[in-house]
C-alpha cells in the first residue's frame, strides 16, 4: 500500500499539536491574500483567495434524485455483473441457492429484507475472488394460485377439467411470477433475470391448442423444457423415496382444511392463540352387565339396593367430533371418583377424576364422593353414546398414560377418525385392526349421510347432515347433548388453534386415504447431518432440531389438480394402490417425453406398467398432487444436475430464509435429501443455514391491510403519489436499512427508521465526496504524482490509516460471519469520527492552501486516495449504485471503458510491522481526541 520506512520528520504546524493540547484549525492561512485593488477597488481574479487556493472540484453530486443517480448502474450492477463473474470459471464457486417465493402478488417488505441479505452476501464473496451460483426461483404450484385463477374466471374447478385448470393456473402464476420479476430488479439484485437464469416448480404447458370458454384469450405459456426437467426431477427424487419404503397409503388423520378442500401438513398451519371453542363436559352411559370388576364391586357396594345408571364424564372443546368416538382414555395410575349430585338425585353416579375434583366445582354442582377407584379399575368398561347403535360392538375404556389429571375430567373422549393421538393410541392398543375409523365428515367440514346412520335416533341424525361441523353442525351438535340429558356442562375458551395459512380458516383432523412420507426412518440421519450444518444465529439450531426430532410422518398428497402427481393407479373395485419403483420406471419416462399434463389427459392404458397388463382388472389414474413443500424441497436436485457432485460435503454454501422455514423449505429439503441419499452418505444441502425474522411496522405490530399499516418496498424505492409523505429513497436506501438491522429477530420499518437510514447514507455520500473533490475525481494521483512515502505520513496520517486497517479488518470478518449490521456501524464510526471529524478538519487548510507538491499535501492525498480505494469496496456489496456511482466518477476521465468496481476485488488491507510499532502513538493520540 505504502513504502515501508519510519517516521522522519515532525509533523507540520498545521498538522500537529503537542500531546494533550487542544486539537483546532489554523486560524489563518499564508496562502490567502487580499481580493481587491487598493487603488480602485476592482476585483483583481488573479489575486483573490480562490485563485492563489486548491479549492476541491468534483462532478459527483451532493445528492440527486434516485432515478438519477442509481439507474445508470442498474443493469452493469446487476444482470451484466452476474454474466460476467459467471464466465470467470478458473475461480472457486460459492453456491447460495434461492428459497423460491410463492408466485403470487406483488412484493412485501419480507421479500426485500430475504432478497437484499442473499445479495449483500453474494456481492461480498464475488469481491473476494468467488463466482457465484445464484439462481432466482419461484415456487408456482398450489391452491392460492390454483384459487385465485379460477376466481379471475369466475368458475368454479366442478366445472372445468383438470388440464384446464393447470392451464389457467399456469398462465396465473407466470403473470404473477413476471411481475415480482420486475419488482426484484429494483432492489438491485446481481443476477441473470433472463428466463434461462431463473428457475420455476411448474412445467411448460404440453398442450397449448386446449381452449374453451374459460381459458379462451388467456396468453401461451412461456415455460420451458427447462422447468419440465423440474419436475421430473422431483418425480425421480420421488422414486427413490418409494424404492427405500418410505412412502406409504394409509387412512388416518391429517390436517384437513375445509377452505382449502384438501389436506395440510404442518408446515402450512398457522396457530392463532385466541381462537374461541365451546367447550362441553358430557356423560356417557356405563353399560349395564359390562363394567370391569374393579369398578362393578364398587358400584354395588355405594348403590345401596338401587339401580342407578353409571356414566363417565368426558370434556371436548370439539363437541362436532362425538359421533367419531371410538373409547375413552383413562391413566391406570391416577385415582378416579365416583359421586352422585345432590341437585340432580336421578342422574345416578359419575365418574370423574379424582384430582380434578376442585377444579370441576362450577361444572358439578354440590355432590357427594360415594368411592374412589384406581384408573385401572375402569379399563374394559363398557359403555354407549347417541352415536353408538347396539348393533355395534360397544366401545371401551382404555388405558393411555397421556391422560393428565390437570385439565378435562381426567377422561379422554378419543376419537381416531378426528385426532392424530388418539388414532396412534388405540392402533398402538390393537383396538383399530378389526374395526373401521369413524369419520362422518365431507371435503367441505360437513356432516355427511352416514351420521344418520351413526345415530341411535336417525332424527337427530337428520338434524345434523349436511351442517358445517366448525359452525352450525357444531351449535347443532351442543343443542342435540342438552335436549338428550347428557350435557353436564359448557363454557367458552379462547386457546391456540391451526388454521390454514393461506385462507386464514379453521382446519379440522379428519380422516383420508392419504400419501405419507416415513419421517421416523430418516430423521436419525438427519439430525446427524444437521451436527455439521452452521446455524446463524445459533439459536436456531435447536428450534430446527426439535421440529425434526418430533415429526414422524409427513402428509405428501393433496387434493388439488395444480401440481405435480402423485403417479399412482387404483384398482378400480379395491382401490388397491399401485405405487412402486418398477411402475415408476415406466410412468416417469412417458412423462418426461410427454410432458407431465399427460397424466391428467392421457388414456390410463400408457400408463399400466407391462407386468399388469391383460390380467382382468380394471385400473384408474390417481388425481392427488404432492405437496408444495416436496415441489421447493427437491430444489437441490438443480443445483446438483448443474454442478454435479462437489468435493465438499454439502451441495451449497447457504441457505438463507425466515424463521418460519424451520418447519418448511429448511426441513423438506433437508428430509428429502438425506431420504434419497445412499444409506450411510445423507448430508444436508446446506453447509450455513441463516434465518432472519418477519418485517413488522414501527410500532412493532404485523403488517395489514385492514391495520393500514403495510409499507412497500416499492414505495420507499419510487416513492409514492404523495412525495413529501412518502420521498423516493431509492434502492440503496432500502439495503442499508436491511443490512443495519439485527436482521436475526424480528424488526421494525416505518418513516422514522428511514429517516435515520437516510440520514446515514448522506453522511456516507458525503464522505465519500469530499475525498473525490479533493482528489479531482482522482485526477490529483494521475500524470507525475508520487505518493507519499511513510516517512513522509505524520501522526495523524498513520492514525488514519491504522484505523483504516482495523475498519479493512472488522468488516472483512462481520461479512463473512453474516453480520452486516457491524459492518454498518464500523462504517458509520470510521466515517463520522476518523474521517469527517477528525482528519477531514484538520487537513483542510493543508488540502486548499500547500502547494500541489507539498510533502504535507502529497501525504494527505496519498492517505484519501488509500482510504476511498478501500472504503468504497467495503460499501458496494450493500451500496453497489453508489460505489458504482463513485468507481464510474473516479474513472470518467480515463481512456479505458469503466468496468463494474466489483471486477476489481476486495482491497485487502494488511497491517504492517511499522504501523504496528506507532500504535502507541496513535493510542495516545486518541486519547486526546473528544469527538
Amino acid at each position: 500500500m505504502i513504502g515501508s520506512g519510519s517516521i522522519a520528520r515532525p509533523l507540520r504546524s498545521i498538522r500537529t499539536r503537542a500531546i494533550g493540547a487542544p486539537l483546532t484549525r489554523s486560524s489563518t492561512c499564508r496562502y490567502y491574500s487580499s481580493s481587491k485593488d487598493a487603488k480602485d477597488g476592482a476585483v483583481n481574479p488573479s489575486k483573490t483567495y480562490t485563485a492563489t487556493m486548491l479549492l476541491p472540484k468534483t462532478t459527483f453530486p451532493l445528492w440527486a434524485e434516485p432515478g438519477v443517480r442509481e439507474e445508470p448502474f442498474r443493469e452493469r450492477t446487476t444482470s451484466e455483473l452476474y454474466k460476467w463473474q459467471a464466465g470467470q470459471k478458473d475461480r472457486p464457486i460459492f453456491v447460495l441457492h434461492d428459497g423460491p417465493p410463492y408466485a403470487n402478488g406483488h412484493l412485501h417488505m419480507g421479500h426485500a429484507l430475504n432478497k437484499i441479505l442473499k445479495d449483500i452476501i453474494n456481492r461480498f464473496q464475488l469481491l473476494r475472488g468467488k463466482r457465484v451460483d445464484y439462481v432466482p426461483g419461484w415456487d408456482c404450484h398450489g391452491l392460492p394460485i390454483e384459487h385465485k385463477a379460477l376466481k379471475e374466471l369466475g368458475a368454479g374447478h366442478e366445472t372445468i377439467p383438470p388440464v384446464a385448470v393447470r392451464k389457467i393456473a399456469r398462465q396465473v402464476a407466470e403473470r404473477d411470477m413476471k411481475v415480482q420479476m420486475e419488482e426484484f430488479k429494483q432492489f438491485g439484485i446481481m443476477a441473470d433475470w433472463s428466463h434461462e437464469g431463473t428457475y420455476r416448480t411448474m412445467g411448460e404447458d404440453t398442450n397449448p391448442r386446449f381452449e374453451n370458454s374459460a381459458t379462451r384469450g388467456l396468453t401461451k405459456s412461456s415455460s420451458s423444457p427447462k422447468d419440465h426437467d423440474y419436475e421430473i426431477r422431483q418425480l425421480r427424487v420421488f422414486q427413490e423415496l418409494v424404492k427405500k419404503g418410505l412412502i406409504s397409503r394409509r387412512h388416518r388423520p391429517v390436517h384437513w382444511s375445509p377452505s382449502s378442500k384438501s389436506a395440510l401438513a404442518e408446515a402450512e398451519l398457522q396457530y392463532v392463540d385466541d381462537h374461541k371453542s365451546f367447550p362441553v363436559y358430557v356423560k356417557f352411559q356405563v353399560s349395564q352387565g359390562q363394567m370391569a370388576p374393579g369398578l362393578a364391586d364398587m358400584v354395588e357396594n355405594v348403590r345401596n339396593g338401587k339401580e342407578d345408571p353409571v356414566h363417565l364424564v368426558i370434556w371436548t372443546t370439539t363437541p362436532w367430533t362425538l359421533p367419531a368416538n371410538m373409547a375413552i382414555g383413562v391413566n391406570a395410575k391416577l385415582d378416579y371418583a365416583l359421586l352422585r349430585r345432590t341437585e340432580h338425585p336421578d342422574e345416578g353416579i359419575l365418574i370423574v377424576g379424582k384430582d380434578r375434583l376442585e377444579a370441576l366445582n362450577k361444572v358439578l354442582g354440590d355432590y357427594e364422593v360415594l368411592g374412589i377407584l384406581p384408573g385401572s379399575a375402569l379399563s374394559g368398561t363398557a359403555y354407549s353414546h347417541l352415536f353408538h347403535r347396539s348393533s355395534s360392538p360397544a366401545p371401551l375404556v382404555t388405558e393411555w398414560s397421556d391422560v393428565e389429571a390437570g385439565t378435562g375430567t381426567g377422561l379422554v373422549h378419543m376419537a381416531p377418525g378426528h385426532g392424530k393421538e388418539d388414532y396412534a393410541a388405540l392402533t398402538a392398543a390393537g383396538l383399530l385392526d378389526k374395526l373401521d375409523i369413524v369419520c362422518p365428515v365431507d371435503d367441505n367440514g360437513r356432516y355427511t349421510d352416514d351420521i344418520v346412520d351413526l345415530s341411535k335416533d336417525p332424527v337427530i341424525g337428520e338434524r345434523l347432515r349436511g351442517k358445517e361441523v366448525l359452525s352450525d353442525g357444531g351449535k347443532e351438535m351442543v343443542g342435540i347433548l342438552k335436549e338428550s340429558g347428557v350435557l353436564v356442562g359448557q363454557g367458552t375458551l379462547k386457546h391456540k388453534y391451526p388454521y390454514d395459512w393461506k385462507t386464514k380458516k379453521p382446519i379440522i383432523l379428519r380422516a383420508t386415504s392419504q400419501w405419507f412420507a416415513n419421517v421416523d426412518d430418516i430423521k436419525g440421519a438427519a439430525l446427524k447431518s444437521l451436527e455439521d450444518v452452521k446455524f446463524h444465529p445459533e439459536i436456531s439450531r435447536s428450534r430446527m432440531e426439535s421440529f425434526v426430532r418430533e415429526r414422524s410422518e409427513w402428509c405428501i398428497s393433496r387434493q388439488r389438480a395444480w401440481g405435480v402427481p402423485i403417479p399412482a393407479l387404483y384398482d378400480a373395485e379395491t382401490d388397491e394402490a399401485i405405487l412402486s419403483a418398477e411402475s415408476l420406471d415406466h410412468i416417469i419416462p412417458i412423462l418426461t417425453e410427454k410432458g407431465v399434463d399427460y397424466w391428467f389427459e392421457g388414456p390410463v392404458e400408457d400408463f399400466i406398467p407391462p407386468t399388469l397388463q391383460n390380467n382382468g382388472r380394471k385400473y384408474v389414474k390417481g388425481t392427488d398432487t404432492v405437496d408444495v413443500w416436496f415441489d421447493s424441497g427437491t430444489s437441490w436436485s438443480l443445483i446438483k444436475e448443474r454442478l454435479g457432485e462437489r468435493d465438499r460435503d454439502s451441495l451449497c454454501d447457504v441457505y438463507l430464509e425466515g424463521s418460519d422455514q424451520h418447519r418448511g423449505w429448511f426441513q423438506s429439503s433437508l428430509l428429502t435429501a438425506t431420504g434419497a441419499a445412499e444409506v450411510g452418505k445423507e448430508v444436508a444441502p446446506y453447509r450455513d443455514l441463516i434465518t432472519h425474522g418477519f418485517v413488522l411496522d414501527d410500532k412493532g405490530k404485523k403488517m395489514s391491510k385492514s391495520d393500514g399499516n403495510i409499507i412497500s418496498p416499492l414505495t420507499i424505492i419510487n416513492g409514492g403519489q404523495n412525495k413529501k409523505k412518502d420521498p423516493a429513497y431509492g434502492a440503496d436506501l432500502l439495503r442499508l436499512w436491511a443490512a443495519s438491522v439485527e436482521y436475526g429477530r424480528d424488526v421494525s420499518i416505518g418513516p422514522k427508521v428511514l429517516a435515520q437510514s437516510a440520514e446515514t447514507l448522506r453522511k456516507l455520500r458525503n464522505t465519500v465526496r469530499f475525498m473525490l473533490a479533493n482528489l479531482k475525481d482522482g485526477d490529483a494521483v494521475r500524470g507525475d504524482f508520487r505518493r507519499a512515502t511513510k516517512e513522509e505520513l505524520s501522526l495523524i496520517d498513520q492514525y488514519v490509516l491504522l484505523h483504516l486497517q482495523q475498519l479493512e479488518h472488522t468488516c472483512r470478518e462481520a461479512y463473512s460471519d453474516y453480520n452486516f449490521p457491524r459492518v454498518i456501524a464500523s462504517l458509520n464510526r470510521f466515517a463520522t469520527n476518523t474521517l469527517s471529524s477528525l482528519y477531514f478538519d484538520v487537513t483542510k487548510d493543508t488540502l486548499y492552501a500547500d502547494p500541489i507538491d507539498h510533502p504535507a499535501r502529497r501525504a494527505t492525498i496519498t492517505v484519501l486516495y488509500e482510504v476511498l480505494h478501500t472504503l468504497v469496496p467495503i460499501l458496494a456489496p450493500i451500496l453497489p449504485h453508489l460505489a458504482e456511482e463513485v468507481h464510474q466518477t473516479l474513472h470518467q476521465q480515463t481512456s479505458k471503458p469503466s468496468a463494474s468496481i466489483f471486477e476489481l476485488g476486495w482491497r485487502n488491507v494488511v497491517r504492517t510491522t511499522d504501523l504496528d510499532t506507532t500504535a502507541s502513538d496513535t493510542e495516545a493520540l486518541s486519547s486526546n481526541i473528544a469527538f
